[in-house]
């Protein structure tokens, strides 16, 4: 790569592209100089063209300065931001798309990450907000799609309705004019009485409110319903239609939080607009017959046509005046779908294989795998049956959105209505200890709410600002309250099944235990956070603010969803995903407890971790909590209950023990699976030994009551290793599934991973156990003989619905003990620079046992390291064969009908959706079409074949007596397909390591 006229093309967009000012440009150098040595990783790493990588750096770069650069006083800031620019335009001048832009923003993040901290502080991250902009971003491309579905199917106009009019041309524009502004009026509510990252419970609250309004002013002949007549609106009194009340029934929206949202968006248009509100009863318009009015707004003039234009023209205005100088994406880019940066394809305009990154956005807001992609092309004509409009039942068909408003709704049904103390069940739990806990267990949760649930107290803010900021007490408060009473009634359901095990209501052991309801607090917090689908706070926010780590979340989660029977499905799978992130990476990091549990469990890795600094940090105090937060609750304080678990620093700074999270995977990702959350993966294991709660929080070196004479550690950490090992069972599984490789190799991998975690345990620190993963995959293949090139397997990957580049993009190493010739230490390297200077010298005795081939295995890549202090270690699990995982059989449809459904083998999705295939079949999680629904492909299918002038007979299911193959039969004839590969064991055989490519 040639530096000059590398750096000669940034300057040139920098000043032509961008048309930036000279600060600006030399600024924006800076940063790039100082990171452009990492460029060529990108190129190799990512399979893309030099010409793409640096596209993509050059628009991280400008994003990371527009983000971080610092502003000295009014003047220097006023004028910095006239030339400041947006992330729209520096998407459009480097040609990318945004979806890409994030997905690749992750790597940046890591390589620059030091760079980004020497220049920036160590508050970088927290400033870049990279996270909160790309669930933002997610947010607002699910919540335009579900405006648009709901816009087009209310008003989209029939023909006849357009032939009534006396300028049947201008029917279309005008209502596209109303969908504009109905957005307008949308984003003027985020702007203007929303946080800047409001949650997407909120924002749906928000274009329902812009419904409601678009419905009392848009005139009746644009209507496509009748509102007397419509199985929608089935909220009806003396008075007429409740139209609150029906959208709500429509939306499973909060009939309170929508009213409350409409009076804001009513008072915004008096504001910005200059309307004058009417009381809806006093005026006389046929967009209001039928209608009960009370407590309903009028605004005269508002869409009729010798103002409407005048109107939108403003909104326009006014958020063009109100995100000027934000620097974030133009929003008003999501009600046109086509928009370049919206639109996906290649960067070269080359085919590419891009089913990676589409099925990861695919699943952005929901596991359900029936919903509708996000980017998914709107149906340009609302369904109708016999003249009805819509599902017969008024609910709208399931989307992310109405899924997260479902779950919003079990909030309120289920938790909203239990009191905010313990019940007398509980009470008698607390007071049955050795002494009565009841006010420690009160004052803890309170302190914990308020530092998880922050409430602003500036009260200098004015007009807009201070509106938001309101807004957002009064949300933090609520989210507190919910995160309260959820916590009261798990710990309650969790004492009840302690108190039965134990035989004994005296639970002093785990309710005095802090950490233990530190992690319960904070899953209950997680909890409410999912199910109102935050763009801020995301995951791990909790473990900083409560002062745990992952590795004490993850002892909590099973027994959190055992204990809490009505939790819906989406918050099960929700902390089933949030589990097998903890357990495949963050519990692995620097500060994890994990280590301090290992020292006690496997005392050989003791000086690996105290090498490595990997020990957790003392858990924060309560009172340095209380003091950090400014608590004053008027809860009674007593003394604090920690005694060997907590010491707060000298200085009484709140430390968290969890370094800052670079992972950048929303937790609203989700898995594709046909299995039952109550039966997942992670959860059923019916091999793992039950313990009691408070056994699993005891001190690491007390005896465990039920551990045969091991202590809490050990018992803890087989547990943990056999968690470890499900997971990687599943993860082995599909990627030798998507290789087409044989069992055996699936078997030998898997054992290979089994006696590294058992035997090379410090191989997993700092990592992910995906980088071990791969290269267990091609050691067993080169041990083979096969032809498996570590590109090949990063390739197929990155299509794994978990595979993210940043895993084999940017391995730790650890490089203080090798430095030569004063070389800058390199802490993140390529997974085949990992895995010829620290996989394959650390497990080379393990590969004799692998039995692949009948020679001593040899490599000349690397001298063998000396660190071997952990090997094997006593007490370990035996190693197992590979585990049964969950059955994927066909699960039956339909109590009527011979309909199945079973999972989609990963290697015959990518055959199906060849070009050649794409129009004939329609499969779960990948759409035969970019961006189209399952759901819709189906309808689509449907509709071609039996629109077909050849076929004459449509397929009837309901057909009983047409010689239906028998339930029995469907079981019995699918099984899981045994691969016909064979492996070649010539005794020559001799293991090479790949080169890093250049």
């Amino acid at each position: 790569m040639d530096g000059d006229a590398f750096e000669a093309r940034f300057t040139d967009l920098c000043k032509k592209g961008l048309s930036s000012d000279e600060k600006t440009c030399l600024g924006a150098m800076k940063l790039f100089k100082e990171t452009k040595h990492l460029v060529s990783s990108n190129v190799s790493s990512a399979e893309r063209t030099v010409e793409e990588a640096e596209r993509f750096w050059f628009s991280f770069v400008l994003y990371s300065l527009n983000r971080l650069s610092e502003k000295d006083g009014d003047s220097a800031q006023q004028k910095s931001d006239e030339n400041r620019f947006t992330l729209c335009q520096i998407l459009r001048a480097t040609k990318l798309n945004i979806v890409y832009f994030f997905e690749e923003l992750r790597q940046f993040v890591v390589k620059a990450g030091l760079v980004l901290t020497n220049m920036y502080g160590e508050d970088w991250e927290s400033r870049l907000e990279a996270k909160e902009m790309q669930a933002n971003f997610e947010h607002l491309t699910l919540i335009s799609k579900s405006y648009k579905r709901a816009f087009w199917e209310l008003f989209l106009s029939s023909d006849a309705n357009i032939g009534k009019q006396e300028s049947a041309t201008s029917a279309p524009d005008y209502l596209s004019k109303y969908h504009r502004f109905g957005w307008l009026l949308f984003l003027a509510l985020r702007v203007h009485a929303f946080s800047r990252f409001a949650d997407l419970v909120t924002c749906a609250n928000g274009f329902v409110s812009v419904l409601a309004i678009l419905i009392l002013h848009v005139p009746i002949c644009y209507r496509n319903f009748k509102i007397n007549d419509s199985p929608r609106f089935v909220k009806k009194g003396e008075k007429g239609v409740d139209l609150l009340a029906s959208l709500c029934n429509m939306y499973d929206a909060s009939e309170a939080e929508l009213r409350r949202t409409l009076k804001m968006t009513n008072k915004l248009m008096e504001d910005i607009l200059k309307k004058k509100p009417c009381p809806a009863f006093e005026c006389k318009t046929e967009t209001l017959e039928h209608i009960d009015t009370d407590g309903l707004v009028y605004f005269e003039g508002l869409l009729e046509e010798q103002s409407f234009l005048s109107n939108l023209s403003i909104l326009e205005n006014n958020y063009n005046n109100a995100t000027r100088n934000r620097g974030d994406l133009d929003e008003r880019l999501f009600i046109n779908e086509e928009d370049s940066l919206l639109v996906f394809g290649s960067l070269s305009g080359e085919d590419v294989n891009i089913s990676g990154i589409k099925r990861k956005f695919d699943s952005i807001a929901s596991p359900s795998k029936t919903i509708t992609s996000p980017l998914s092309p709107h149906c340009h004509r609302a369904s109708h049956v016999n003249g009805v409009l819509g599902p017969l039942n008024g609910k709208v068909a399931s989307t992310p959105v109405s899924t997260a408003m479902t779950t919003a709704k079990w909030l309120r049904t289920f938790i909203c209505p239990l009191p905010s103390r313990p019940s007398a069940e509980l009470q008698h739990f607390l007071s049955s200890c050795d002494k009565d806990v009841t006010n420690d267990v009160i004052r803890r949760a309170h302190i914990i709410l308020e530092a998880i649930f922050p409430c602003s107290h500036d009260c200098s803010l004015t007009g807009s600002l201070r509106s938001a900021n309101l807004m957002d007490d009064t949300w933090m408060e609520q989210r507190r309250l919910e995160t309260l009473k959820l916590y009261y009634r798990v710990l309650e359901a969790m004492c009840t099944a302690e108190a039965q095990i134990l035989r004994a209501p005296n639970l002093t052991p785990l309710l005095t235990n802090e950490r233990f309801h530190r992690c319960m607090l904070a899953c209950s917090a997680e909890l409410v956070l999912a199910t109102h689908k935050t763009a801020t706070m995301l995951f791990p926010t909790v473990l900083g603010r409560t002062g745990i780590t992952a590795f004490d979340l993850s002892k909590v989660i099973e027994s959190f969803i055992r204990h809490e029977k009505s939790l819906p499905r989406e918050l099960k799978r929700h902390l089933n995903s949030l589990e097998e992130r903890l357990l495949e990476s963050m519990v692995w990091d620097k500060g994890s407890s994990l280590y301090n549990t290992l020292i006690v469990a496997r005392p050989a890795l003791s000086s690996e971790i105290n090498r490595l600094g990997l020990l957790a940090e003392p858990m924060p105090s309560l009172d340095a909590i209380a003091m950090h937060i400014n608590f004053s609750g008027g809860i009674p304080t007593v003394p604090s209950l920690q005694k060997h678990e907590t010491s707060p620093s000298q200085n009484g700074d709140v430390r968290s023990p969890k370094r800052q999270c670079t992972d950048y995977r929303s937790v609203l990702v989700e898995r594709n699976s046909f299995t039952s959350p109550a039966k997942d993966r992670l959860l059923a294991f019916s091999d793992l030994r039950k313990a009691p709660l408070q056994s699993v929080f005891a001190s690491p070196t007390r005896p465990n009551p039920v551990g045969g004479g091991e202590t809490c550690a050990e018992t803890g950490i087989n547990i943990f290793f056999s968690k470890i090992n499900k997971l990687a069972a599943v993860w082995i599984n599909g990627m030798v599934e998507r290789l087409q490789l044989s069992q055996e190799i699936r078997e030998s991998v898997y054992f290979l991973f089994q006696q590294i975690l058992s035997q090379r345990t410090s191989l997993f620190f700092n990592h992910h156990i995906d980088q071990i993963i791969l290269c267990c995959l091609y050691v067993v293949a080169k041990l083979s003989q096969l032809e498996l090139p570590f590109k090949e397997i990063t390739r197929n990957y990155r299509k794994q619905l978990q595979g993210r580049p940043e895993v084999y993009c940017s391995v730790f190493v650890d490089r203080s003990s090798t430095q030569q010739n004063g070389r800058t230490r390199q802490d993140h390297v390529g997974i085949v620079a990992f895995y010829n200077t620290k996989f394959i010298p650390a497990i080379k005795y393990l590969l004799e046992e692998l039995d692949l081939s009948r020679t001593t295995t040899r490599t000349t890549q690397v001298p063998e390291s000396n660190n071997s202090n952990d090997g094997p270690c006593p007490g370990s699990p035996k190693v197992a064969s590979f585990p049964s995982l969950p059955d994927m059989s066909p699960m039956k449809v339909s109590a009527k009908h011979n309909v199945y459904v079973s999972p989609l083998r990963a290697s015959k999705m990518d055959a199906l959706i060849s070009h050649s295939a794409r129009s004939y079949y329609a499969c779960v999680g990948e759409s035969t079409r970019a961006f189209q629904s399952p759901s819709k492909d189906l309808t689509a299918i449907n509709n071609q074949l039996n629109s077909t002038r050849n076929i004459r007979i449509k397929l009837k299911f309901d057909d009983l007596e047409g010689g239906l193959v028998s339930d029995s039969m469907v079981a019995n004839s699918l099984y899981l397909q045994s691969w016909s590969h064979t492996l070649a064991s010539s005794p020559g055989a001799a293991l090479k390591s790949e080169q890093p490519e250049s």
